[in-house]
């Protein structure tokens, strides 16, 4: 599911609101996510999961076209930890 059908799919459970507010909130929430991110905080949504950065220290890659040595610098990536609901709601089917 795209941004777009997450729109969609709201829009039309909620016919009494008008499909550009949907938009502004769902964009709203990803901006205050992604600036709590930013800032090094952790984003907790209870049942769903938590939303925090992990640091990857400087590294020698390599070039896979060429194969020549490359200084790869520190650097923040997003990191997702399902929550123990979602967990469940996701192996239910399987057990």
């Amino acid at each position: 599911m795209i941004k777009s059908e997450l729109i969609l799919r709201l829009a039309q459970a909620n016919p009494h609101l008008y499909q550009r507010d949907i938009e502004n909130i769902v964009n709203t929430i990803i901006d205050e996510v992604t600036g709590a991110l930013a800032d090094g905080d952790r984003v907790e949504l209870r049942g769903f999961g938590a939303f925090s950065t992990k640091q990857r220290r400087s590294r020698i890659g390599r070039n896979p076209r060429t194969g020549a040595a490359v200084a790869v610098g520190e650097k923040s990536v997003p990191f997702f930890k399902t929550g123990k609901e979602m967990r469940e709601r996701l192996n239910r089917d399987n057990a």
